[in-house]
């Protein structure tokens, strides 16, 4: 099973996905909190570290690499963590679109700054 992409992990953890992001992250976290039946980690320290400082990539990564271990050592958890894996695929597809970004500039005289983007999360300043 390959890793869940730590990106997906922060956006649950982060706690500002709405209610069907945070509907996911309570499954993942029940997920985990279930005995596991080898001698690994279970992800649970991994889980609230995450929680805790959802920003944090090196946590997240952590987290995914527990989670890929327990789910090659335990073939029950590795058949829920994919159908977990699907849901957060797909919620996570609904929130940020296809991908898509078209952009067009038109018109002869120069306006001022122009921004080519598709997310931007934070403030943009042009200039002082």
């Amino acid at each position: 099973m390959d890793q869940i992409a730590p990106e997906l992990l922060m956006a649950l953890a982060a706690g500002t996905a709405g209610a069907a992001g945070q509907q996911i992250w309570t499954s993942l976290r029940d997920l985990v909190r279930r005995r596991p039946s080898g001698q690994g980690p279970s992800g649970a320290d991994e889980l609230t570290a995450l929680a805790a400082a959802a920003d944090d990539a090196a946590r997240a990564r952590e987290l995914a690499g527990v989670l890929a271990e327990r789910a090659r050592q335990d073939p029950a958890f590795a058949q829920a963590l994919e159908t977990w894996r699907g849901r957060a695929e797909a919620w996570d597809a609904e929130r940020t679109g296809a991908g898509d970004v078209h952009n067009e500039i038109s018109g002869g005289t120069f306006q001022g700054p122009v921004v080519q983007a598709r997310d931007i999360n934070g403030p943009l300043t042009f200039g002082g």
